[in-house]
């Protein structure tokens, strides 16, 4: 009986040591159970190396940065140049009624008393006007005719009529042209505006001839 316990037990160490004797990386040939504690996979080593973290990776340009951002502002309108004013035609002798005034040598001039006009000639073409005049009014009428400088007073004062009248050009007695109101008719003179009086005043000498039509 003893003998038969021994060789049992012999039998038994034998299978036992013939399953733990398989491959240790897995299964034993005959299919036996895998080792415990080994890996039941191998991973095989991979070709491409690992990136390290130290490794500054390569920017990537920003499409932002390469195309310019649409300006919001609208483009400023080009100006326009300012026109030139026309110039103003040249005055016309045709227009001035004044035979007399027109044929005369030198200076002259011409008081036309329905169209409330007046001009400077000489030696028959305008140099200056026509500008505005008012003659005297009813009761008061300034004569026509054809007369000569006889004087000029720059700040002469009526006495018949306590009137200032400055730049005063008369070619007959007590008549003359100088500064007065263009709103209101005179006592027999013609009334210009300051400027006009002025230059009424420095163009005409004594003897120049002054022709009024009606």
């Amino acid at each position: 009986m003893k003998k038969f316990l021994v060789g049992v037990t012999a039998l038994a160490t034998a299978l036992v040591l013939t399953a733990c004797s398989g491959d240790a990386g897995g299964s034993a040939p005959g299919g036996g159970a895998v080792a415990q504690g080994a890996p039941t996979t191998t991973s095989a080593p991979s070709s491409t190396p690992a990136t390290s973290s130290s490794q500054t990776p390569t920017p990537t340009p920003s499409s932002s940065s390469s195309t310019p951002k649409p300006t919001s502002s609208k483009p400023k309108p080009t100006p326009k140049p300012t026109p030139k004013p026309a110039p103003k035609p040249a005055a016309n002798a045709a227009d001035v009624p004044c035979k007399a005034a027109l044929a005369s040598p030198g200076v002259s001039a011409c008081v036309d008393l329905s169209a409330l006009k007046t001009w400077l000639l000489q030696d028959g073409k305008v140099i200056y006007g026509p500008v505005k005049q008012l003659p005297g009014k009813k009761g008061y009428a300034t004569p026509t005719g054809v007369f000569h400088v006889s004087a000029k007073v720059k700040n002469y004062h009526s006495k018949q009529f306590d009137a200032p009248m400055p730049n005063s050009v008369f070619f007959l007695p007590g008549i003359a042209f100088h500064t007065g109101s263009l709103s209101v008719y005179s006592h027999g003179c013609i009334h210009l505006s300051a400027a006009a009086s002025q230059k009424y005043f420095t163009t005409l000498q004594k003897g120049d001839v002054v022709q009024v039509v009606a």
